[in-house]
């Protein structure tokens, strides 16, 4: 176990003060996080970075920038167990809580990454092991800005937490409110990610004002955050209210606002939409379709997930069972690219709404035909979706039209000069649904111990040609439509399901 006891003051270096109870042998993954959390007590930046696999030139760098930029006196860290995710692998989730001299403390929760490399196990270090989210090198610095004195609160005008993984959300709420009459002077912590442009991460020393009911409920984003301690990785929980759009919770482990501006290819999850597409031509769940183990279709080698096959079934059959091969010829051979994009538009793909907060749109390209069509239609090549917009495609289905999903009521989105199209209507949602409770009770995540009455899709999205996969799951409950995504997950089914349970449980 590990267990924090005391900070101390910072000379040049970061410092924490821990004690080690218990832990690993020689060579174990235990044994090299506690040197490298021992390590940074120490102040050894070169210690720390002796025992990173493949450390950038400027590792020690990059931790005296963060300390520097933001006058930091203190840290304390608070490091919880090793947990393996396989036998190469394994991480160890810290809080890290630090002391900025006049502005109090500033804390938030990371990820050590562990791997065995060339035989030894060696710390995984990113610029995410930093600060979660970060892709390069980061500058750090406190600024004063004007911003509307405004206290968000959740649905049911309570406090939300101003610290931990929901507080880049708040900031950039609040930096968009602009009611007149209501701004003042306000610290806040700056970040460039790679040179890029400011983002704000934190506000500090923001006086109470005017309150603001944000449509987030306390007890779903705590269950969130609580299921996202069981992730073998960075992962994100996102939950929607079908028949509103209202985001219920944002639990981000991605880092920043990672689950609404990060684009990842969506795999076996954007099923549903090729799916929508075919029942919208005219197809239904019992529409007979092939789902051998592979097939070549516009001169593209498509596979199933470990090489399984179906032979003759029906259309709900290979969606339940994930075959990629049955919806990657459907696509090519039976949608074309023009069916399975206005599917993509009805789903909210480009749809350029605002939710209140910086996002990304969903990508889809023309994939005109051939291989890319063949790709496009499993969620691959170039379609790229955020967490945020595959809870959304859920929340469509279980509501039978998509709406632009928000944090705040409708008439801020607007006053914020965002964007609220009208619902889009989804044809053949009701077959949707049996589709994707078929996937629950006998197909790709049968085995994850949903509760009864849950509908959902699976993905594992590849993104590297070794096969290095995200593992995904979406669906709904009733009037809770949710993503969970992982990051390097590897399998949606056996990653991605099981955490989907545990946050509905």
């Amino acid at each position: 176990m590990l267990a924090v006891l005391v900070a101390v003051a910072l000379g040049g270096g970061i410092v924490a003060a821990w004690g080690l109870r218990g832990g690993g042998g020689p060579g174990t993954p235990e044994k090299v996080a506690a040197g490298f959390f021992a390590a940074w007590r120490k102040g050894s930046l070169d210690r720390m970075r002796d025992l990173v696999a493949d450390p950038p030139g400027d590792f020690a760098d990059q931790y005296r920038a963060l300390s520097r930029g933001l006058t930091v006196s203190s840290i304390i860290v608070e490091p919880r167990p090793v947990v393996r995710s396989g036998p190469r692998a394994a991480h160890a989730d810290f809080t890290v809580t630090r002391s900025l001299v006049g502005h109090g403390d500033w804390s938030f929760r990371a990820v050590l990454r562990l791997g065995l490399v060339d035989g030894r196990w060696r710390v995984l270090w990113t610029p995410a092991t930093l600060y979660p989210g970060l892709k390069g090198r980061g500058e750090w610095k406190l600024s004063q800005v004007r911003l509307p004195a405004v206290t968000l609160v959740a649905r049911d005008g309570k406090a939300l937490p101003d610290t931990g993984i929901l507080a880049p959300y708040l900031t950039d709420l609040v930096d968009g409110l602009t009611p007149e009459g209501y701004d003042e002077e306000a610290w806040v912590i700056e970040l460039r990610d790679n040179g890029g442009p400011p983002q704000r991460v934190k506000v500090l020393d923001h006086k109470p004002g005017k309150k603001i009911r944000t449509t987030l409920d306390r007890h779903l984003q705590a269950d969130a955050e609580k299921a996202l301690d069981g992730a073998p990785g960075a992962a994100s929980i996102v939950a929607v209210r079908p028949s509103t759009g209202e985001i219920l919770a944002v639990a981000d482990g991605l880092g920043g606002l990672g689950a609404f501006v990060g684009l990842y290819p969506p795999g076996s999850t954007f099923k549903v939409v090729t799916a929508g597409a075919l029942i919208a031509d005219g197809a239904g769940p019992g529409t007979p379709a092939d789902c051998p183990a592979s097939v070549v279709t516009a001169q593209r080698t498509i596979h199933n997930d470990d090489g399984h096959e179906l032979g003759r079934t029906t259309l709900s059959g290979a969606f339940a069972a994930s075959c990629n091969t049955t919806f990657a010829r459907l696509g090519v051979e039976g949608l074309g690219a023009g069916k399975l994009a206005a599917s993509a538009r009805r789903f909210g793909f480009g749809a350029g709404f605002s939710p209140g907060v910086q996002m990304a749109e969903g990508s889809f390209p023309d994939p005109g035909g051939g291989a890319e069509l063949a790709e496009a239609s499993i969620g691959q090549g170039r379609v790229q979706a955020t967490p945020l917009l595959m809870a959304s495609v859920a929340a469509a289905v279980a509501d039978g039209s998509w709406r632009p999903p928000r944090l705040v009521p409708a008439t801020l989105v607007r006053e914020g000069g965002g964007a609220v199209p009208a619902p889009r209507p989804i044809p053949g949602a009701a077959a949707l649904r049996s589709m994707m409770r078929a996937v629950v009770t006998g197909g790709t995540a049968a085995g994850a111990g949903l509760p009864g009455g849950t509908a959902g899709k699976t993905g594992t999205a590849e993104y590297q040609n070794d096969g290095s996969s995200h593992a995904w799951f979406i669906g709904y409950r009733g009037d809770l439509a949710f993503s969970v995504f992982v990051q390097a997950g590897g399998s949606g089914p056996k990653v991605a399901a099981p955490l989907a349970a545990e946050f509905l449980r």
